[in-house]
């Protein structure tokens, strides 16, 4: 992939959401989660992170969101440092084709999820990283992990969505139960399912979320050049993203923005350009699949114009 002048990538980031913006407050809030009902849909904002340490953004990039299930992205990260490929014994790595939240396929294939990214994997994902420590330490580790990556310790909880989470969150619950039956959680359900819907609730903008997923663009070390995974993890987690980041709609991301994504349904997308970039987009309302419908539109515009692709430009 050929690099871009700061210039040029500031003036086609600045085209991107120009051209997308009259179209804010397409696809339908996550009401299932009423804190997520309460923001404003007209919101839309678009960071992208280089790795020369440029930091790009465009509309609503510094405002906070709950970042839901990107913090897996994350979190995944954390568990293989501490598990290495010992973990992949309790979550597989293959395309669910069902929905984020479904208990089908969990029956057949023994409490065994078949992605670390949609809920029930990283469930147990989040259960791993409770071993020896109590709920609030394992939930510090994962923020100490974001502060780090971000460069940024203003990150936190929002706790009134985590509230919103736990007190409707009873499918999350089923899939707990479920594992929990096959053996595959090893830690009281309530205190796994405390700790992840604390993470889903972490609050980042834009600019924040692509400074933290830039490692994964820069062979998985730190632009200031500390290591954070092996180039070969980063490689994988990034892998995992296009095949599985997006639920039973990866092939259709893959297809039209052809880089590493991953979605959260408070509306941010994190995508990947290996080499060059770590992008984020924020638009709350969801399409059917329940990812961003304008962040993805952002994210296919960006790359046709850029010739970002890991398919070859």
């Amino acid at each position: 992939m050929t690099p871009i002048s700061t210039p040029d990538l500031h003036a086609l980031v600045e085209g991107v959401y120009a051209d997308l913006a009259p179209f804010r407050g397409e696809g339908a809030v996550a009401d299932y989660i009423p804190q997520l009902a309460r923001v404003d849909p007209q919101s839309f904002g678009l960071a992208v992170a280089t790795t020369g340490g440029d930091v790009i953004t465009a509309g609503d990039a510094l405002a906070p969101f709950s970042i839901q299930s990107v913090s897996k992205v994350f979190t995944l990260a954390l568990a293989l440092g501490k598990w290495g490929d010992g973990l992949w014994k309790r979550v597989g790595r293959e395309p669910s084709g069902t929905a984020f939240n479904s208990i089908v396929q969990l029956e057949q294939e023994k409490g065994i999820p078949r992605n670390p990214f949609i809920n029930a994997g990283a469930i147990v994902v989040t259960d791993s990283l409770l071993a020896g420590h109590q709920p609030r330490e394992a939930l510090g580790e994962i923020l100490r992990f974001l502060h780090f990556l971000a460069d940024d310790e203003s990150i936190v909880v929002d706790q009134a969505v985590a509230r919103s989470e736990q007190a409707t969150g009873f499918r999350n619950q089923a899939l707990a139960n479920y594992m929990r039956a096959f053996g595959n959680l090893h830690h009281p359900v309530d205190l796994t399912l405390g700790v992840y819907f604390h993470q889903c609730a972490i609050a980042m903008s834009c600019a924040q979320l692509a400074k933290a997923g830039l490692f994964l663009a820069n062979a998985g070390r730190l632009i200031t050049g500390g290591s954070v995974v092996s180039r070969e993890r980063a490689r994988r987690i990034n892998a995992l993203m296009l095949t599985c980041g997006h639920y039973d709609a990866s092939g259709d991301f893959a297809y039209r923005v052809g880089l590493p994504g991953k979605s959260g349904v408070g509306g941010g997308i994190l995508a990947i350009v290996p080499g060059q970039a770590a992008i984020a987009v924020w638009s709350p309302g969801l399409n059917a699949n329940g990812n961003s419908a304008l962040g993805t539109r952002a994210l296919e515009l960006l790359a046709q114009r850029t010739g970002w692709s890991v398919f070859g430009g």
